[in-house]
């Protein structure tokens, strides 16, 4: 990573974010036309649910913009570790609006499979949808891209909807496809159900997802192991740790551990090695707050602190 993506990847410094978040404003918008614009033009009930799941995108990067704009807040005295976990309610509330999409999608579909209706200017009206499909994928891709290098659960979860919503596109044209080629109308309901399933689905992961990191949920074994590392290279010379703990916020993660060295070890020598540790921290992984606390070896109470409550 170079300074320069160090730099914007640092919570403290995000506004930048919001301009992910104004792109996928700008796609919604330009979806709903399009999609809206089909269905009025074939009768298509399933083309008429992409069309509501992209409002749902509208109102799913309204609050993205939202809420990146908070978690680029700087700490202060009554957030004193920031902001970042603003990005987990725009994350929530999407997916619990791609859900309520799905119920939509349901409710429109069930009449429309007990009658079926004659779809009309198929050819001009599949067009349109690929036409808006397409603007998803170009804008979902970019945000996805996004999210991975600036650790953003609001662009991923933004993301994620916004392939969802590809995904639905392509179910929904194939189906509106072979109700031409089968002549069975009550294919476009049956496939509107199987989107509706599909975007459940995503809705659920999505709304884990943020639950998860509002409880703040342990580092993926993957970045704990890294920390172990660093912490098991300076197991020796009569060095040890315990109590280790980690958690996600938002782009922000957060290590604490206890350090244990002999008890004659001056404040002096016991400070550098702190320092040391957290500096090997930082250097494997990004945007992490590390707290650590140095106890003597010699002394029993510094094994009644290894759980979150002292014994």
């Amino acid at each position: 990573m170079t300074p320069m993506e160090t730099a914007k990847s640092n919570p403290n410094d995000r506004l930048f974010l919001t301009k992910f978040a104004w792109l996928s404003i700008g796609a919604a918008i330009l979806t709903i036309a399009l999609k809206t614009t089909a269905y009025i033009l074939t009768g298509s009930v399933g083309l008429l649910s992409d069309a509501l799941e992209s409002i749902v995108n509208l109102v799913g990067a309204v609050m993205a913009l939202a809420m990146l704009t908070i978690a680029a807040r700087p700490a202060d005295e009554d957030h004193a570790y920031g902001h970042t976990k603003a990005e987990y309610f725009s994350s929530g509330v999407e997916g619990t609006l791609i859900l309520i999409a799905a119920i939509s999608i349901i409710a429109t579909s069930i009449p429309r499979l007990i009658t079926p209706k004659p779809l009309e200017q198929v050819g001009l009206g599949l067009g349109v949808s690929v036409a808006a499909s397409l603007a998803n994928l170009i804008v979902a891709l970019i945000l996805l891209r996004a999210s991975k290098k600036y650790n953003s659960i609001t662009l991923e979860a933004n993301a994620h909807h916004l392939m969802t919503d590809v995904w639905t596109s392509v179910g929904v044209l194939a189906g509106v496809g072979l109700v031409v080629l089968t002549g069975w109308e009550r294919l476009d309901p049956i496939v509107a159900f199987i989107v509706a399933g599909n975007i459940i689905w995503s809705g659920f992961r999505i709304v884990r997802m943020s639950a998860l990191g509002l409880m703040d949920t342990a580092l993926v074994v993957e970045e704990q192991n890294l920390v172990k590392n660093v912490l098991n290279s300076y197991t020796k010379n009569e060095v040890e740790y315990h109590a280790l703990r980690t958690r996600q916020s938002g782009a922000r993660r957060f290590v604490s551990v206890h350090i244990l060295v002999p008890g004659k070890w001056t404040v002096q020598r016991g400070h550098r090695l702190l320092e040391s540790i957290e500096a090997d921290i930082r250097k494997v992984l990004p945007n992490v707050t590390v707290f650590t606390h140095l106890e003597s070896l010699n002394d029993p109470a510094s094994w009644d602190d290894t759980s979150l409550d002292r014994a």
